[in-house]
């Protein structure tokens, strides 16, 4: 495959890319209000002056780097930035949290037609991509247009590392594509030069300085109120075949631990109802926070099935089995429950947090829990045993705060590209002269 076998395929492939992302409305997956901006037509007008675009896949990429975001802008006043995501999710949490001269684009699909009406609406004077989503078409033309091109928090899992050097003549033109990829550790340095990054740097991971989450302090009294002193344990950001998990984990440890109250926070919010309909099959007694359900003495299982309110949940609960790592998936940030106080537990599937999941457990700040009953042995000590459960925080916390300084070593490489962005005279100057 190369990047101009992938253009004409995706050029061909236009109607069952329209399908496609029919099917995907049809789900709710796509905003259909905004739909047009998935086409690259965009969704507002450019503002006047330098414009910096960040594209961050999703959720988790997005969080990362909303304090780098907050850096850049304070440091370099007349810069405005678009930061393109392409979920409905991470639309509605970057919306709230996007600091002033930032704003939310959806990505536009990776066919060439749509790539290049992105760009040439937008006109960026730098491109930062996040992590590991690299789209050909949109990274080629990119370059075509002399855009410059970084790489931030650079990973690729052995899976992807895997496929990736099958397509050594797509990946190695995209890579070289980059004047600079700062990966978030050594091995994934490692991974990114062998398939062919010119220049790799490793600054550490922007996960790490994430701030913490953001809660509603009065909504977290009034929940802490009506869990009372009820024991009380989170699972988070869990996906399809864990909540069957969860819930046995419970059923396990409700005879010995009265009133215990599980909460779960799907990953997707959307998924309430399906969660709702995995309680429902065990008969257990469930409360929808997206029905505004109460917390009722009688409510074994609450499922926090709202957007942007995982701080709040890390907050009440001092302990949280982290979702997304009892399947393939590859986990998710361990980083914010060690943030705000909270005992770490986690499966065994953490391909996407490698480096993090290592260091804790090496530390003795996470427990590693691969099914119900082993989750439930886990969450019962940790409730158990305050003395534990403070040495458990303390290590993760720790681990969470040792490496702040990171936006620090990552302003530091991206200096010299963001000192040579055009000022507004030059702009105006150039226009002038076209």
């Amino acid at each position: 495959m190369t990047p101009a076998l992938y253009r004409g395929l995706t050029t061909l492939a236009l109607p069952l890319i329209r399908l496609y992302l029919a099917r995907r409305r049809g789900q709710g997956k796509e905003d259909a209000a905004r739909f047009g901006e998935r086409l690259g037509r965009a969704g507002r007008a450019r503002p006047e002056g330098p414009l910096i675009w960040l594209h961050a896949a999703s959720v988790g990429e997005a969080l990362s780097i909303l304090g780098l975001t907050e850096r850049i802008l304070a440091e370099f006043g007349e810069v405005n930035m678009v930061v393109t995501t392409g979920t409905v999710t991470s639309a509605r949490l970057l919306a709230e949290r996007l600091p002033p001269r930032a704003f939310h684009q959806y990505v536009p699909v990776d066919r060439l037609a749509w790539a290049r009406r992105f760009l040439d609406h937008w006109r960026p004077d730098i491109a930062l991509w996040v992590e590991s989503e690299f789209w050909p078409n949109l990274i080629a033309e990119t370059q075509a247009r002399a855009i410059t091109m970084i790489l931030l928090n650079g990973r690729m899992s052995l899976r992807s590392f895997a496929a990736w050097r099958r397509w050594p003549g797509l990946i190695r033109p995209l890579l070289g594509g980059f004047a600079l990829c700062l990966a978030q550790d050594d091995d994934e340095a490692k991974r990114l030069r062998a398939l062919g990054a010119p220049s790799v740097k490793a600054p550490g991971n922007l996960k790490f300085a994430s701030a913490p989450l953001p809660v509603d302090e009065e909504e977290a009294g009034r929940l802490a109120r009506s869990i009372g002193a009820r024991p009380v344990w989170l699972a988070a950001s869990t996906h399809a075949g864990e909540e069957e998990i969860v819930v046995e984990a419970h059923r396990r440890m409700a005879p010995t631990h009265r009133g215990l109250l599980t909460v779960i926070v799907p990953r997707h919010p959307n998924r309430g109802q399906e969660v709702a309909a995995v309680l429902e099959r065990a008969g257990m007694k469930g409360a929808l926070r997206s029905r505004d359900d109460a917390i009722a003495p009688e409510t074994e299982i609450y499922i926090a099935d709202t957007l942007g309110e995982l701080g709040l949940f890390y907050r009440l609960c001092p302990v949280a089995f982290i979702g997304g790592s009892l399947i393939p998936h590859g986990g998710q940030n361990l980083l914010e429950p060690a943030r705000l106080d909270c005992a770490v537990i986690h499966g065994p599937h953490m391909e996407n947090f490698r480096a993090v999941a290592g260091e804790m457990t090496t530390a003795g700040a996470s427990i590693e829990a691969g099914n119900a009953k082993d989750i439930a042995a886990a969450v019962a000590s940790l409730l158990d045993d305050e003395a534990a459960r403070a040495a458990r925080v303390e290590a993760a916390r720790r681990i969470a705060t040792a490496k702040d300084g990171v936006i620090d070593a990552v302003m530091e490489e991206l200096g010299p590209f963001l000192k040579a962005l055009p000022k507004g005279e030059d702009m105006e100057g150039n226009r002038a002269r076209a």
